[in-house]
């Protein structure tokens, strides 16, 4: 079995939800290949490289991967204008010969969280009641691209589905539970009907069938 170690330039440490999310769509593409990710995190370095070349640059030096993904929430712009954002850094530094390993563009609508709406029952399980009834008012998945907020409805979800009230559910830590749900995907054929999911997906088949 070969094996694929994949590195995650994100916006930000909470966006290290992902990882689950990725390594579980190369698995169900390639289950012949052993797949590990970890997020290019520079929150040690006294000087964190600013502006997305750097940044990418820094990635490579700094973590040993055979794959980058590279994500930017779309939140007010375009998916596309985002993906030619990545793509036109990426080309200055191929320009430059710093590019040595595969790319691919990981741009969620608004943001990440909005991936994180599809499975109910990771959301009941990580709010740690996964036998609760209460309405979790979830969109549509047809729908979930279009939530001007997904953070803010997977927290409430998370707080209503938790069950909770009163002290304990001011102090339920949803920020850390949202990781917890990604953790808990499994339903990534609903995630498959999202185009901006589609597209990542568009985009990995033909570098996976590389390795």
């Amino acid at each position: 079995m070969s094996d694929l170690r994949f590195i995650l330039l994100a916006d930000g440490s909470s966006d290290k939800a992902l990882i689950p999310l990725l390594t579980r769509l190369i698995e169900e593409k390639r289950p012949d290949i052993a797949v590990q990710g970890e997020l290019a995190d520079f929150s040690h370095l006294k000087k964190p490289p600013k502006g997305l070349e750097n940044r990418i640059e820094a990635a490579i030096e700094l973590y040993h991967g055979n794959l980058l993904f590279i994500h930017r929430d779309a939140e007010h712009e375009p998916h596309d204008a985002r993906r030619m954002e990545i793509r036109a850094a990426l080309g200055k530094l191929e320009q430059q010969r710093m590019i040595e390993l595969p790319t691919v563009c990981v741009v969620p609508v608004r943001m990440q969280e909005a991936w994180l709406l599809v499975d109910e029952s990771a959301i009941r399980t990580a709010a740690g009641n996964p036998d609760g009834q209460m309405s979790l008012n979830l969109p549509k998945p047809k729908r979930i691209e279009e939530a001007p907020n997904p953070k803010e409805l997977l927290f409430a979800a998370l707080r209503t589905a938790s069950g909770k009230s009163g002290r304990r559910l001011k102090t339920l830590p949803v920020a850390f539970l949202r990781h917890r749900v990604a953790e808990l995907t499994e339903n990534i054929t609903t995630l498959r009907g999202l185009p901006a999911f589609a597209a990542l997906e568009h985009e990995l088949t033909p570098v996976l069938a590389k390795f």
